[in-house]
């Protein structure tokens, strides 16, 4: 499939959750991309292929795609998708686990460098004697140089966010501890979104709970040196390898529930993305606008038809928060706060990426989910809007802006309709450039 020249289809059967990442990366070592996605029955391929773990792997300079199966039929469930790594030997680390249907966290790595056609046999760390048999969601991989270290953060103990960790860079794992703890409410407890530089330091956005179970604020903190610290660099948590937990409370509010901005009341926040540059952060919360019930209202007369995005800035300082779009109604009636997302560019945090039935710049409602180029002059006070996508027949959903070479600009998100999370009939697709030009390097 092509479009205006430079949209390409990457799967033809695949999506994501997003409290996965990294889902997708550009190895500039072999100049291409992958990106992680789960299939669906209701898909190509049908139930033969539903609940296949996959990663397609794009080759930047020919537009050719190839996508690699990491488990066959493992469970059909966007929460699902595998986080990627790229170790420093050029091998890569694929980690994945089922939506709580079991207390594994699975992982593969590649049995040569900057190559994805061929992986070792599949691992798997149990967390029966650790969550009690209550499941694992979630991974998210990050690389620590200064401790030679890597983290998987995954949902499981209390459904709390917990700690997996790696001496050896994704060959084997240990419990490392929690990093949130609390009475739990609802359904989950925190859902967190992380971004590290690297090097020394990883960043990360929560929740309290789950936004249907509670009217959610959401806090920021840092993990540097074996400690959790909140935005002020004041030690939260330390030794963190190994902690009990501590509540989400005790870090930096970026939104406070209930608060009002742009002459509209928030409510019931949701973290989106979050990505960094240096002491710079720029964050996407998606939240309720002027929920008129109360808390103790049964879902059933939830008032859940204004979403809206918030942009959040943290310039090394204090974090700074501005409405970003409308997001429309709930996505899916069964989930009252889903949306169709949006996401901040790694490599100019200037640039954010939306999925929304409603045009940010006109306010003019489309037929369908589309995806919308946002650029701010001012940290965010103003925006300045493109439609990347038009008139489309189909929901454009979850965008993605990939990280892994500054050179290259790619935009990702999958295509088509979805039921549930563990229905969907949707393929991947994206656009790519470089940024020197912006001139289209892949073709279909």
């Amino acid at each position: 499939m092509k479009q205006n020249g430079c949209q390409v289809r990457i799967n033809d059967n695949g999506a994501w959750c997003w409290f996965q990442d990294e889902r997708a990366l550009i190895d500039p070592a072999n100049n291409t991309l992958l990106i992680g996605s789960v299939a669906a029955p209701e898909g190509s391929g049908g139930a033969a292929r539903g609940g296949n773990i996959e990663v397609a792997v794009v080759d930047l300079g020919t537009g050719h795609s190839r996508v690699h199966v990491l488990h066959h039929r493992l469970e059909s469930d966007d929460h699902n998708a595998p986080a990627l790594l790229i170790r420093p030997d050029g091998r890569y680390v694929a980690m994945y686990a089922r939506h709580k249907t079991d207390n594994y966290s699975r992982w593969r790595v590649s049995v040569r460098p900057h190559d994805a056609s061929e992986w070792e046999p599949e691992q798997a760390f149990d967390w029966t004697d650790l969550a009690g048999g209550s499941g694992a969601t979630y991974s998210n991989l990050h690389r620590l140089d200064a401790e030679s270290r890597v983290y998987n953060f995954v949902r499981a103990v209390n459904d709390d966010p917990s700690m997996m960790v790696s001496d050896d860079d994704g060959g084997t794992w240990r419990y490392g501890g929690k990093l949130f703890t609390r009475r739990k409410v609802g359904y989950v407890n925190g859902y967190t979104r992380y971004w590290g530089n690297g090097a020394d330091r990883i960043d990360l956005i929560t929740t309290d709970h789950h936004p249907r179970d509670f009217n959610n604020s959401i806090y920021h903190g840092f993990i540097r040196g074996d400690a959790l610290h909140d935005a002020e660099g004041r030690v939260a948590e330390k030794p963190l390898l190994g902690s009990p937990g501590v509540n989400q409370d005790v870090l930096t509010p970026v939104f406070t529930a209930g608060m009002e901005l742009g002459g509209d009341v928030l409510s019931h926040a949701w973290t989106t993305d979050l990505r960094g540059q240096g002491n710079r952060l720029a964050a996407i919360i998606s939240c309720r606008a002027n929920d008129v019930n109360g808390p103790l209202q049964r879902l059933q007369q939830l008032d859940v038809d204004d979403h809206r995005l918030l942009y959040a800035r943290h310039d090394g300082t204090r974090w700074v928060l501005h409405p970003l779009a409308a997001a429309g109604p709930a996505l899916l009636p069964h989930e009252q706060d889903y949306t169709g997302l949006g996401a901040v560019d790694p490599h100019c945090l200037d640039q954010v990426y939306i999925s929304a039935p409603i045009h940010p710049g006109t306010g003019e409602a489309t037929r369908h989910y589309e995806i919308y180029r946002g650029r701010t002059p001012d940290g965010g006070a103003s925006w300045s809007w493109a439609a990347v996508t038009e008139d489309s027949d189909a929901d454009n959903l979850r965008p993605m802006v990939v990280p892994g070479d500054p050179s290259v600009h790619a935009v990702v998100w999958f295509r088509g309709s979805m039921r549930s999370s563990q229905s969907y009939n949707a393929e991947v697709v994206g656009r790519v450039s470089r940024r020197a030009d912006r001139a289209p390097t892949a073709a279909p």
